[in-house]
């Protein structure tokens, strides 16, 4: 796990070690740790089939993701931009996690890419 942690971080860095969000926010690389975890723990893995969650709970954790979709009712200006906030994040890491598939195939890391697994 470090080892590829390690290499989905050193790729989301590639992108740059800050970034600011649409409130001006400043957000560093390190506080995206979790997000990358969550990530790797929620990927097939070529060796078991089954993701590390999978094979450590029993189950695969509920996202955030799962539940908005596009039913976020704009009830609020916040919500909107919060919609916006995680369709922004959701582009950038599919994004980075092309680069990375497409970086270990040519290094000849096997790994499943969860974006077209069947």
């Amino acid at each position: 796990m470090i080892q590829t942690l390690e290499d989905m971080i050193s790729r989301f860095c590639a992108y740059g070690l800050e970034f600011e969000d649409s409130d001006g926010f400043t957000h560093h690389w390190f506080t995206l740790i979790p997000a990358l975890e969550l990530a790797y723990k929620t990927s097939i893995h070529s060796s078991t089939g089954k993701t590390p969650a999978m094979l450590e709970k029993g189950c695969n954790p509920r996202l955030p993701y799962d539940t908005l979709k596009n039913n976020l009712v704009d009830i609020h200006p916040t919500a909107s931009s919060f919609k916006l906030m995680l369709d922004k994040a959701r582009h950038h890491a599919n994004r980075f996690m092309q680069d990375f598939f497409k970086y270990a195939k040519e290094d000849g890391i096997k790994v499943i890419n969860y974006l077209t697994a069947k």
